[in-house]
């Protein structure tokens, strides 16, 4: 897709280059993760407003080390270089860069010595995130020295004739707490931006650009009730109207009240095509008797592809199909540099259908990132209880049952889980997690229900908070909230007598138990 203006992000391998990416968005203007070693005229033919090199674990001066092109500064747009960025431009430029005396990683306070645009608005002393083992050692002539922090004599320079700025810190990082002033500052100061990155921008684009590739065809979408799917369903509508056709398939291993929602939703509120698929009764015919995991998640992946042929079969004219691949998607499946071919997501067990029923791909959200997508979701006009919907696994219910999925297992499971979410919600704690639900454990508990003994399963709630879902760590639910949560599952939810709270972080835990 083009952009008006567009900041490509040579990515030299750093684990934060998703996050410069972010920020520069943030700031209004669209950004793009490249190779390093891009060629020349493919920058070129992106007409970028500026560039950036990112950090990344190497060292400049070893045998192997990534490197660019070094007439990237042949292009005669502002170049800002972070970390192992600023230690690559400065070599190519003529600095030599060495080891630091000492490994520098954490907090480092900076001193800004020289006005500058770039700095501009900045205090005279703050605080910076540092992470590197070698640093830029002689500043060549041409160099000016922009700011110091102790260990650090150039921890901010510039050239003076060619439009390169290097910082030695992580402006990325939000333990660098003036980073956004950076960015801010490179694009619209130094690259003369004008900002017309916004959701508001990208729809009409998107539209255009789904109603060049799909023509007069049908295109079908399959349709989950997460964000993802639910935002790619509305930009299509508002693009094609009446030639997105939707598939939800109810595989009996939803959520309490799933199907109404979606129905309710997309059909009534949107008036968009719908097709309902109920095949709860053959998905819950194949899971009889399994207990292993993987070979659950390959069964309702089977299942799934199967019903949803069934219902694509019956829909004339079809094309295309939809699908809600995210940025990140495109990036880790390592298709997402330098435009090579796209990658198919295996959201909700889609995968493999393109191909199985001779589709074309319609990804119309496959430059976004996850934040953006709920911001376009927004700006669509979904439901706020969609858009801010926490992630539900593609197997569903399936994988939050340990052991045998039954009716009567997921009974149990349903009514617990909405138990939590309703007590999260009540206590406004719902967009302060990233992820809360109930787990049911395979195992029965000795407990006393009235006078009697009783012998039941096991909740597990678990909650979390995560940016990225990368990482995740276990969410401090104020215990009285818990209490009231056991309490209710106790006493309402037949077949319950015990509940325990998971405080496991991700890693070594994943999020989801199975």
């Amino acid at each position: 897709m083009l952009h008006d203006e567009v900041i490509p992000i040579l990515d030299f391998g750093s684990q934060y280059a998703q996050l410069i990416a972010r920020r520069v968005r943030e700031a209004g203007v669209y950004s793009e993760l490249v190779r390093p070693d891009i060629p020349l005229e493919e920058l070129k033919k992106m007409s970028p407003k500026g560039l950036i090199l990112s950090g990344g674990p190497s060292s400049v001066y070893e045998p192997n080390a990534p490197k660019s092109d070094p007439r990237i500064f042949e292009l005669g747009v502002p170049v800002l270089g972070i970390c192992y960025g600023m230690q690559l431009a400065s070599q190519l430029l003529g600095g030599q860069v060495k080891p630091a005396k000492a490994r520098e990683y954490g907090r480092a306070k900076l001193h800004v010595t020289q006005n500058d645009p770039f700095l501009k608005g900045l205090p005279a002393d703050m605080s910076v995130w540092m992470s590197h083992g070698d640093q830029v050692h002689d500043l060549p002539k041409d160099f000016l020295p922009l700011a110091t922090t102790p260990t650090c004599p150039y921890a901010a320079a510039k050239h003076r004739t060619i439009p390169f700025y290097g910082v030695q810190f992580h402006p990325e990082v939000t333990h660098t707490p003036r980073g956004e002033q950076i960015f801010h500052n490179f694009l619209y100061e130094i690259c003369k931006c004008a900002g017309s990155w916004t959701m508001g921008n990208f729809v009409e684009q998107a539209a255009e650009r789904v109603r060049k590739q799909v023509g007069k065809a049908k295109v079908i979408c399959g349709l989950s009730g997460g964000v993802d799917s639910s935002v790619v369903v509305a930009l299509l509508h508002k693009a094609i109207g009446n030639q997105l056709v939707c598939i939800f398939v109810d595989n009996g291993l939803l959520r309490k009240n799933e199907r109404e929602l979606v129905e309710s939703t997309f059909r009534h509120h949107f008036k968009i095509e719908l097709h309902v698929s109920d095949a709860s009764k053959q998905f819950l015919t194949e899971l009889k008797g399994v207990t292993d995991p993987q070979q659950k998640r390959k069964i309702i992946g089977k299942e799934f592809i199967e019903a949803f042929k069934r219902e694509a079969e019956t829909i004339a004219d079809a094309k295309f199909l939809a699908q809600g691949t995210l940025y990140p998607d495109v990036i880790e499946s390592g298709h997402g540099y330098a435009g090579t071919a796209a990658n198919i997501k295996l959201h909700h067990n889609v995968g493999g259908l393109p191909e199985q029923l001779g589709f074309e791909l319609v990804e119309p959200l496959r430059e976004l990132f996850k934040d953006e997508v709920r911001q376009l979701g927004e700006v669509l006009g979904l439901p706020e209880n969609i858009v801010w919907r926490h992630p539900f696994p593609g197997p569903g219910l399936a994988v939050r049952v340990m052991g045998e999925v039954t009716e009567e297992r997921l009974r149990v499971l349903r009514d617990a889980d909405e138990i939590v979410l309703e007590e999260l919600i009540a206590a406004n704690l719902y967009r302060k997690t990233a992820q809360v639900f109930a787990v049911l454990l395979p195992i029965g508990t000795v407990g006393v229900m009235g006078d009697a003994r009783s012998y039941d399963s096991v909740i597990a709630i678990r909650a979390v908070e995560s940016k990225d879902f990368m990482t995740a760590d276990w969410a401090r639910i104020p215990f009285d909230l818990l209490a009231t949560m056991s309490n209710r599952i106790i006493n309402e939810v037949r077949g319950v007598n015990r509940v325990v709270y998971d405080i496991s972080s991700k890693p070594p835990a994943t999020i989801e138990w199975e």
